[in-house]
């Protein structure tokens, strides 16, 4: 089987960039690909923008493929969208943006597919938008304006390019030597199309210390572990918006550290989750069920 070796790297994620902030597209984009945004609008902003652009020139000006431009006003939110071509902006697109407010968090997503880029705000479907240059050539994102930004992750929309075979759930593997300090489990997958519940252990032989469940009914994500014959009351972790939707892909790590295990989901961080007692050495299993299709399985 072909493959390109640059659609099995995954760019690590921006965590808190001081904004304005620029950097570099690994691979550039292409088709498939998603760039996912979080962070927060200003309790007094006018605007802000996101391009995504062909490098970085200032002189001239580089290319802009997709000018994402939020503007506020007293009474609404509207967005302008356009394209920079040899110094020399396109026409203007305007659409209205009710889900974007002066200081409330927000979760940004841009989807690339050959002939446009398709944009979604906290999970909800914005715009889309025509690809006015090849996609091919923008590897440079740039951000601007009245806004504060928590994260910035790479992701890929559809795991099958990476050349896998789906594994159904439920899903188990042993780990015969426990695991160690730093070590790094990640999962990959598609949740389903009407997804219940997504469910993660890291068990031995008699404890859980690690438990996540993503309750798509709910729009909760709980930690657990289980001591003896009862499990702890969960926990739910705090996160702006739910960060799995049906039919989407998913990216999740789990650090494990001496006293606990450090979470992300789509380059999101969440926090450290500390069982009361915790011997990874003992850790001989890692198990995964509920509604999601497995591409990558790394622990």
């Amino acid at each position: 089987m072909n493959m390109d070796p640059l659609s099995l790297l995954l760019q690590p994620p921006v965590h808190y960039p001081v904004v304005p902030y620029m950097c570099t597209i690994f691979g550039g984009l292409r088709p498939g690909k998603m760039v996912l945004v979080q962070g927060r609008v200003s309790g007094t902003a006018n605007r802000f923008q996101i391009d995504l652009q062909v490098g970085c020139s200032t002189r001239p000006r580089a290319d802009v493929a997709f000018h994402f431009n939020p503007r506020f006003s007293s009474s609404e939110t509207s967005v302008v969208c356009n394209t920079l071509h040899m110094e020399q902006w396109l026409h203007e697109v305007h659409h209205p943006g009710p889900q974007l407010r002066k200081g409330q968090p927000f979760l940004l997503l841009f989807l690339f597919l050959e002939d446009k880029i398709k944009v979604s705000i906290n999970g909800q479907h914005l715009l889309d938008y025509p690809n006015r240059l090849p996609l091919c050539d923008v590897d440079t994102i740039g951000i601007h304006g009245d806004i504060s930004v928590q994260g910035i992750s790479f992701l890929c929309r559809n795991p099958l390019k990476l050349g896998n075979v789906a594994m159904t759930t439920p899903l188990s593997k042993t780990l015969p030597n426990g695991i160690s300090e730093g070590h790094m489990t990640t999962v990959r997958g598609l949740a389903s199309a009407n997804p219940d519940e997504i469910v993660i252990l890291l068990k031995s032989a008699d404890f859980i210390p690690f438990k996540l469940t993503a309750s798509f009914r709910d729009q909760t994500l709980l930690y657990s572990y289980l001591m003896g014959p009862r499990w702890a009351e969960p926990q739910e972790i705090q996160t702006p918006f739910f960060l799995f939707h049906a039919e989407r892909f998913v990216q999740i790590h789990i650090f494990s550290e001496t006293n606990g295990f450090r979470l992300a989901i789509n380059g999101v961080p969440l926090g450290v989750f500390c069982p009361p007692v915790l011997d990874l050495k003992s850790i001989n299993e890692i198990q995964i069920n509920g509604s999601i299709k497995i591409y990558s399985f790394i622990c």
